[in-house]
């Protein structure tokens, strides 16, 4: 693939330790902000000093790693931190289907982060006066339905169940939309207070996109940790509501569909590491609107690989697309009726090292505006009952809707 990179002129970048800041949202301006929060700690950023729209295909991740390395191999880097997210930082979202244009990768002009107890800010090019704001609520939100309305979507799972039965696949994960319309403009820092508040367990994220989209959502799937050489994947698959019995899980369906997930990741990143580390039981993940199976995977990398060389091989795993992948995304194009855009791609962000962190864009939505599109997908089995899994998207779209009402 050629690689046209567009390149900017040299960034010039400054990281300087600093004291802890507090709330890391809270110190957000009102400039498309970006962030990657858990528990407290993580990563938040504003300003542009570059941005990549990468051309869709076959090889966009390996375009996206070419135009970060000339542009971070070019930049002049003064970093006493040498912390895993010092330095200059590319925060991206990548579309879920690989033909789709809409994949992005940004370096923010500043950067705010906290890591095991230490803080700092990374600033490029000349300092510049950011102004805090006060954060405006939407007001009242309406919804309408999306692509399908429930009964529709209900139906594309009954057809879905039906092409298992007949041994077409073994999974298919189908995605519902719903539309949300605001009186007043949609303050991301609302939404992101919200969810690293109510969600600390999860990944909370906002990644600015082209036409001032900004996709914003708290995902319970850590996709890859990249530290140095080592890596941890965390797949989820097999859910019940938080207020469920436990045991619900152990059903058949709910382990299988786990069993298929857990094995993709296995075999995507066999291939990429020295060693490979992956349990035989799954444990139990409760977050506060439902409960999945979860199985922590980790493992030593070979030699030369980045983040992205291991999202590039993981997506989209079996909990996002389906078992077997090609099919199941078949099924999905001609069950959905709708473009996923961002929702269920890789999302998070990648320093100059080459380390990071990076998960499934879950639990989200794309914002514009005084609207949102929220996103919602459950896996379908041979024994998916559509009621169930109406209810069960319902669940995860209270996440956004919190976000939004509070």
């Amino acid at each position: 693939m050629s690689v046209a990179l567009g390149l900017h002129r040299p960034l010039v970048v400054r990281t300087t330790p600093v004291n802890d800041p507090g709330n890391l949202v809270a110190r957000l301006p009102d400039t498309a902000p970006f962030a990657w929060i858990r528990q407290g700690d993580g990563l938040v950023g504003w300003g542009e000093a570059a941005r990549a729209i990468i051309p869709p295909g076959p090889g966009r991740f390996e375009w996206a790693r070419a135009w970060l390395s000339a542009l971070f191999g070019a930049a002049d880097i003064d970093d006493p931190v040498d912390l895993p997210g010092s330095g200059p930082v590319a925060f991206g979202a990548f579309t879920f289907d690989p033909g789709a244009a809409g994949s992005t990768l940004v370096v923010p002009r500043t950067v705010l982060a906290r890591r095991d107890g230490k803080a700092w800010l990374t600033t490029i090019g000349d300092d510049t006066l950011d102004l805090v704001t006060p954060v405006r609520l939407p007001g009242p939100i309406r919804y309408n339905d999306g692509a399908l309305s429930a009964m529709e979507w209900e139906h594309a799972v009954g057809t879905a169940v039906k092409e298992i039965g007949s041994g077409r696949l073994d999974k298919v994960v189908l995605a519902r939309d719903l539309m949300a319309t605001a009186p007043h403009r949609i303050d991301p820092r609302a939404l992101l207070g919200r969810l690293s508040t109510r969600y600390p367990d999860c990944y909370t994220f906002s990644i600015s996109g082209p036409n001032t989209d900004a996709l914003i959502g708290s995902t319970p799937e850590l996709l890859v940790r990249h530290t140095g050489r080592a890596i941890e994947s965390l797949v989820l698959a097999g859910t019940t509501p938080a207020d469920s019995d436990p045991k619900a899980l152990e059903t058949e369906k709910n382990q299988y569909e786990h069993v298929c997930a857990v094995a993709s990741v296995r075999d995507a990143l066999t291939p990429l590491c020295e060693t490979l580390d992956v349990p035989e039981r799954p444990e139990l993940l409760v977050l506060p609107n439902v409960q999945h199976l979860a199985t922590r995977v980790t493992g030593k990398l070979s030699d030369g690989a980045s983040v992205l060389d291991v999202v590039a091989a993981l997506h989209p795993t079996a909990a996002v697309g389906g078992t077997p992948t090609a099919t199941a995304l078949e099924v999905i194009k001609e069950l959905e009726e709708m473009d996923r855009g961002r929702y269920a791609g890789p999302v998070g962000w990648i320093d100059a090292r080459g380390d990071g962190e990076w998960g499934i864009a879950l639990r989200c939505a794309q914002v514009r505006g005084n609207r949102a599109r929220l996103f919602a997908g459950c896996g379908i089995m041979a024994e998916s009952d559509p009621a169930s899994e109406l209810a069960e998207a319902q669940a995860k779209f209270r996440v956004m809707r919190y976000a939004l009402e509070g």
